[in-house]
């Protein structure tokens, strides 16, 4: 296993090689100087799901949602909480089922919210529904 960690910017989307060891120490990228962790989820794109998911060395944890979902607005607040307990264990994103329909088709997500957690590329861990903090967060942490 290598010492370093892959950390996607979620301001430039450059690819930044961190220490394992100064995960904790609030690194900032090195192209932006902006900060790699700001304790809460990522909004993402097609393209920056693509980004995170693959070059990610830590796992990615994806709530696929849309703004019309009563269930993701009360899920909302809990993945932003999660987003600062996990970090920089795991990188949080949201993607936006409506504006990406297709990526939310290619990854067979038929309810919403839906949360997938993805290491080096892969599905590792799926949880569809709304649930409470202490489900979401131990789930979470079953999987990084």
């Amino acid at each position: 296993m290598s010492e370093y960690s892959f950390i996607i910017c979620p301001h430039c989307a450059s690819v930044n090689r961190v220490p394992h060891a100064r995960l904790k120490e609030a690194p900032k990228c090195g192209k932006c100087r902006s900060q790699l962790f700001q304790s809460r989820p990522v909004p993402v794109d097609a393209a920056g799901f693509e980004r995170h998911i693959l070059n990610d060395t830590i796992p990615v944890i994806v709530d696929f949602w849309a703004a019309w979902c009563g269930p993701c607005k009360m899920m909302a607040p809990l993945f932003e909480k999660a987003a600062a307990d996990l970090e920089p264990h795991a990188r949080l994103v949201k993607l936006d089922t409506e504006a990406e329909s297709s990526v939310a088709a290619r990854h067979g997500i038929r309810s919403i919210p839906t949360f997938v957690i993805f290491r080096g590329g892969q599905e590792i861990a799926r949880q569809a529904g709304a649930m409470d903090y202490p489900t979401l967060i131990g789930w979470m942490r079953t999987y990084i």
